[in-house]
């Protein structure tokens, strides 16, 4: 059935198939991030600490999240405007029924050039082993999965669940196995607290095709206690590393990468920094996040998000839905990272755990 527009005034924008869309810092439109749910089995203490995400705590009705078609269509989209790129995430994307089937609908979205989008996914891993077939079946190219200590008692403090490290890793390798490769392992440093896990980590994920990759703790949200004074630098990172195994850094695969390059002397791989507090990338970015229940973002920072689930459910036509995506991103200035220190936090930023690292 052909939708109607929501209204004879409601302007036409012809769905936008150039991928010259940017924003008001000349930034392209290249990556989109799908947060499918805000659910999720762990209760780390930097994304969803337990005494604020509890047992009383109120995670959005099934009615509230868009639809796979939903998705796919707004997906469609930004595919249209130049969007390269996919990533599902969450919550746990994983705890999405028949997430299998999403990947599947993305996965036949094609580029403006007509080559087939990057689909990615974000995950715990917990959920990883059992799913990783059917994930690439359907189509998923690859997975970056959350890590943040190889010590048992810790990670299960870290992340206050009861999972196992060896769960998590078996993830991992079930992944390599069935072709999500190579496999990204994100470890989140906060300095007291895990920081002597980075050289074993480092040795852990050395000699294997999984790369390693470290992130500066970040003041994303408002639940997760940001201290300053727990910030371990990429530089510092990488410092470390470097006196147990030589680093060099590399050139970044393409512009807007979000991680630093750094490869082993020996030959024995590479690790990545993300350093948004010490050095941060804003100027690059090139991102756009869609929430749960349809709210696009335009920073993990953001603190407000622009609904399209309503015109999507009221009957709008693709043309107008392009107009609105295309004017959110024309009228973006966001670059928090660089300007932080010169702005007051806001006392209602988004989650991480509901919009996505």
């Amino acid at each position: 059935m052909t939708s109607k527009p929501l209204n004879k005034a409601a302007p036409r924008v012809i769905p936008l198939a150039q991928s010259g869309v940017q924003d008001q810092l000349q930034r392209p439109l290249h990556d989109l991030r799908i947060s499918v749910t805000d659910k999720c089995n762990f209760r780390c203490t930097y994304c969803m600490p337990r005494e604020i995400f509890g047992p009383e705590h109120e995670f959005l009705a099934q009615k509230q999240l868009l639809s796979f078609e939903e998705i796919t269509r707004v997906a469609s989209l930004a595919v249209n405007m130049g969007v390269r790129k996919i990533r599902l995430t969450g919550g746990e994307p994983l705890l999405r029924r028949h997430i299998e089937d999403l990947v599947h609908m993305l996965a036949q979205l094609r580029t403006v050039d007509g080559q087939p989008v990057e689909l990615a996914m974000t995950t715990n891993g917990t959920l990883l082993a059992a799913k990783a077939r059917a994930l690439k079946q359907a189509g998923l190219q690859r997975v970056t999965v959350s890590l943040d200590a190889l010590e048992d008692a810790r990670f299960a403090h870290l992340s206050d669940s009861k999972v196992s490290v060896k769960q998590v890793l078996d993830g991992i390798e079930t992944a390599s196995v069935e072709g999500l490769f190579p496999v990204k392992v994100n470890m989140v440093v906060r300095k007291g607290l895990n920081d002597d896990q980075i050289v074993p980590m480092a040795e852990y994920f050395r000699h294997t095709p999984h790369i390693l990759r470290f992130i500066e703790y970040m003041d994303v949200g408002n639940s997760n206690g940001w201290n300053l004074k727990e910030v371990l630098t990429g530089a510092e990172i990488v410092s470390r590393i470097h006196q147990h195994y030589p680093l060099e850094p590399v050139q970044a695969n393409y512009k807007g990468e979000v991680a630093g390059r750094y490869r082993y002397l020996d030959g024995a791989g590479e690790v990545g920094m993300i350093t948004s507090v010490s050095q941060p990338f804003c100027g690059d970015c090139s991102r756009i996040r869609l929430s749960p229940e349809g709210r696009f973002f335009l920073c993990l920072f953001a603190s407000k998000g622009v609904d399209i689930r309503a015109p999507l459910r009221a009957g709008a036509t693709d043309d107008v839905l392009a107009g609105l995506l295309a004017g959110t991103w024309r009228a973006r200035q966001d670059r928090y990272s660089e300007i932080r220190g010169a702005v007051e936090r806001s006392a209602d930023k988004v989650e991480m755990s509901y919009i996505g690292g």
